[in-house]
């Protein structure tokens, strides 16, 4: 008998042992600083493999709160990454190629690293497998001249999403302006990105950013950065001042961890009414129910935090 509940009890280990091995870890640091960033990003011991894209935001002006060129800067080199982005679907000053890279040039992005507008001669299109909505995603033609991806996310509140992280970074914004409006649009229109329903824009949004991670297996990893929390996206040129403190750095290969995880951070922070009420009111969490059915990733995640 003794030997039998010996035998049970390493059996109920190693199935323990199986079953947290599989749940994604996503690495923390509060400290958000250039080190940081470079000691996330180690910690997640990712390689890329051939040419790297780092795809960010360029930030809409005048006084959007995307990630400053001084605090990416030493990972976007340690990577030897070119900056990646795609026109917007509304009118604004990334709108159009040429002013799009006026923009990249004037907010510090051409001065660290080559930036590539992905979508200036075009679009290409993405198979959705087992997607809700969407059959087929819309990205950059030059999509394809890199083999691997790190995306660097600023983690805040969206006026229409509820929040934006890693999950809208390949989504909406890996998109083409064509493929904006086609996710915006829940699949209705190429053009107007403004009509559809809300919870099929956010199933699309997990549709769109399972079709890319699937064109990259194994080569795109994740850094969602909790500074200025603003309710208000980066793509607002006027967002509101954020009225909670900074929260860290996190990091995962699992898209969808690492954006639960922030979520989690946020719900026990005690000064995030209003970011809470804004993912709440758009029904925000519904992207991240949708991108972990469809198989993107997973809710669960390990907390590493390396500080």
């Amino acid at each position: 008998m003794k030997h039998f509940r010996l035998a049970f009890a390493a059996a109920v280990l190693a199935l323990a042992s199986c079953a947290f091995a599989d749940v994604p870890k996503v690495y923390m640091t509060k400290n958000i600083t250039p080190a940081g960033l470079v000691a996330v990003y180690k910690a997640m011991n990712w390689t890329p493999e051939g040419k790297v894209a780092v795809k960010l935001s360029t930030g809409e002006p005048p006084a959007s709160n995307y990630l400053r060129p001084a605090l990416v800067k030493d990972v976007v080199q340690l990577v030897n990454g070119t900056i990646v982005e795609c026109n917007t679907a509304y009118r604004g000053a990334r709108s159009e190629t040429a002013s799009h890279m006026k923009v990249a040039k004037e907010h510090g992005f051409t001065a660290i690293a080559p930036v590539d507008i992905q979508d200036a001669k075009g679009s290409l299109k993405l198979p959705v497998k087992g997607g809700s909505v969407l059959k087929e995603n819309y990205v950059g033609v030059s999509f394809n001249d890199y083999g691997s991806y790190l995306v660097l996310s600023h983690f805040k509140g969206h006026a229409m999403a509820g929040y934006g992280g890693a999950i809208k970074n390949i989504s909406i914004g890996m998109a083409s302006a064509m493929g904006k409006a086609w996710i915006h649009s829940g699949a209705t229109s190429t053009t107007n990105p403004w009509q559809g329903e809300h919870d099929k824009f956010l199933e699309s949004m997990a549709d769109a950013a399972k079709s890319v991670a699937d064109a990259r297996p194994g080569r795109m990893a994740y850094i969602n950065v909790m500074n200025r929390l603003s309710v208000d996206c980066d793509c607002d040129g006027n967002p509101n001042e954020p009225d909670m403190h900074d929260i860290g750095v996190l990091a995962s290969t699992d898209p969808v961890a690492l954006d639960q995880a922030c979520i989690d951070l946020v719900w026990k922070a005690p000064d995030s009414a209003k970011l809470k009420e804004r993912v709440t009111s758009r029904n925000g969490l519904h992207t991240l129910e949708a991108a972990e059915k469809i198989g993107l990733g997973s809710r669960k995640y390990e907390l590493v935090v390396i500080d």
